[in-house]
């Protein structure tokens, strides 16, 4: 069945909705949704609201550009303390000569190409996978906030 559902984009991280876009059953859709009409006629505007669908659209095979270089910069991406990852802050941040795991903002959700990235997990599941315990990344003993964690593929 073809859906198109409007949720909070932190929903991303739930765990009954995470399994779905690891799996690529559900994505995010091309936009944000601002506002809405409500039924007296006034509007309701938003900030963190998304799409969620399995409805193909352009957007999703769009490649993300790829801008840094890991080699020789090796100081801007740390490994986290409770994880074999390394930390890329912003999207835009993403080496194009890395092949390895990466620990990225949920923001990269909007730019996802699945031909492009393997979405291997969320950073609590993964934690929880090796320590037993649900918890975040860490680097130098500070909490980050929630990761995506992914891999390039490879072409």
């Amino acid at each position: 069945m073809k859906f198109l559902i409007i949720g909070s984009y932190n929903a991303v991280t739930y765990k009954e909705v995470f399994p779905l876009i690891k799996d690529n059953k559900m994505w995010l859709g091309c936009n944000f949704v601002k506002e809405f009409k409500t039924p007296d006629g006034g509007i309701k505007k938003f900030g963190n609201v998304v799409w969620y669908t399995n409805l193909p659209h352009k957007k999703r095979n769009e490649e993300l550009i790829l801008f840094r270089d890991y080699h020789g910069h090796e100081e801007d991406y740390p490994i986290y303390d409770n994880y074999n990852a390394i930390e890329v802050s912003k999207v835009v941040n993403i080496p194009r000569d890395y092949d390895g795991v990466m620990g990225v903002p949920i923001s990269f959700l909007d730019k996802h190409n699945p031909k492009q990235f393997e979405i291997l997990g969320l950073c609590s599941q993964l934690v929880k996978e090796t320590t037993g315990k649900v918890d975040r990344f860490y680097i130098n003993g500070n909490r980050m906030f929630a990761r995506i964690v992914i891999k390039r593929r490879t072409k």
